[in-house]
């Protein structure tokens, strides 16, 4: 497997962005992108971002298109979004903002023919600091549907989880002494 540099993560994730902005329709998300992309490509030194490109093109982790006006446009193949996915997965965390007292209730039921997923999700889970309620019933109290979002695609189990978000839950004071929010 191909080792990725600390420019080389950057720029994947610099394409993933240009993708993640494709699929996102909210504008405030939007600007959002747009403004921590632009913020990290100017961070970049041109001649090592050059050089790290042509290494990338090169380990056909992007593929390089050239456009009608005679430009190129390089796109992040198959196995580069695969390098991406990995990249995020392992370096996601929940942020812990300012509780709106709402719970998060993630919720699956995998079956038997997925059970290293299932147990992986579960894993991920509790590292990332939710609370787990039952065998396949988790709770966190801090806003985290895009995260999850990802890992449930990266695990490939859309069919078999649901997000709950819920208002009330009646052993509320125990869960907010789990999360010190008393």
């Amino acid at each position: 497997m191909i080792e990725l540099n600390a420019i080389k993560q950057k720029i994947l994730l610099l394409l993933a962005g240009g993708l993640a902005l494709g699929f996102t329709y909210n504008p405030k998300k939007q600007w959002k992108i747009i403004r921590e992309v632009s913020r990290e490509w100017r961070k970049i030194n041109e001649k090592t971002l050059q050089e790290e490109i042509r290494k990338l093109y090169r380990s056909r982790l992007i593929v390089r298109k050239e456009n009608p006006d005679g430009s190129f446009s390089f796109i992040l193949n198959e196995r580069g979004k695969l390098r991406v996915l990995n990249y995020r997965f392992e370096e996601m965390i929940l942020k812990q903002e300012e509780w709106d007292e709402k719970w998060r209730l993630v919720i699956f039921d995998i079956p038997e023919k997925k059970k290293i997923s299932r147990d992986a999700l579960r894993e991920k889970l509790k590292k990332l600091g939710f609370y787990e309620l039952q065998k396949s019933v988790f709770i966190f109290p801090y806003e985290c549907r895009d995260e999850i979002d990802f890992i449930i695609e990266f695990f490939e189990l859309r069919p078999y989880v649901r997000i709950i978000l819920a208002t009330e839950i009646d052993n509320e004071l125990h869960l907010k002494k789990v999360f010190k929010l008393v």
